[in-house]
């Protein structure tokens, strides 16, 4: 959330366009880095991407030198290619992680733990639903990899949630962001996403603990 409200406060709706009028290319890499960055690297859950995916949609429909084709297949492709790479990660690297003080202080535990309990609940459709869940859509792929789910399994909901995750967000920007209240209060906007994304794992811790409370006792 910080770093979300970090790019409202640099006002990145601006700054983008600029930078696209001299570097095009190297604008479209930073951004879809982003994305692959947030759901590849298990140890960097706490990135921007639903912001990200937010204001590029929304540049798409100001002329702000995004083209919309390519913001949507560049962060399916770059949000496709995460998720493997973290699964791949889970597969070969988590009984490591489990046994090693060092990658636990990097990795913190209550992120698996709670990764854990979202995929045994929802089972294969957890790697579709962790997409709309922030931290969780980071940790969620290196759970499957250490749970050893199957390589055929993981491509089809890792694809299919990729997809829709980043229409949702990007055609909300492209349609949302033209509103006069959206575009005038767009600041105030990326922050209600950010509260939004936070008050999602809020939900969720709370009822983890009344989970855990309800069984202790």
């Amino acid at each position: 959330m910080i770093i979300s409200l970090i790019i409202a406060y640099l006002h990145f709706d601006q700054i983008l366009p600029e930078l696209m009028k001299t570097n095009a290319l190297l604008v479209y890499g930073f951004l879809f880095l982003i994305i692959f960055t947030e759901t590849g690297l298990i140890f960097v859950p706490f990135l921007p991407g639903d912001s990200i995916i937010f204001i590029s949609g929304n540049l798409s429909n100001l002329s702000g030198g995004f083209n919309l084709y390519i913001v949507i297949f560049g962060f399916i492709v770059s949000a496709v290619i995460g998720d493997y790479v973290n699964f791949e990660f889970g597969r070969h690297l988590g009984i490591k992680v489990a046994k090693s003080n060092r990658l636990k202080k990097i990795i913190k535990s209550k992120y698996l733990i709670k990764s854990e309990k979202f995929y045994f609940k929802y089972g294969k459709m957890a790697i579709f639903f962790g997409r709309f869940i922030p931290i969780i859509r980071t940790v969620i792929p290196f759970t499957a990899g250490v749970s050893k789910m199957s390589y055929e399994s993981f491509f089809r909901y890792n694809v299919f949630g990729a997809i829709c995750w980043i229409l949702l967000i990007t055609l909300s920007g492209f349609f949302f962001g033209s509103i006069p209240f959206v575009k005038n209060n767009f600041d105030l906007f990326l922050i209600g996403i950010s509260i939004t994304s936070l008050l999602t794992l809020i939900i969720n811790g709370f009822r983890y603990y009344l989970n855990n409370y309800k069984y202790g006792k």
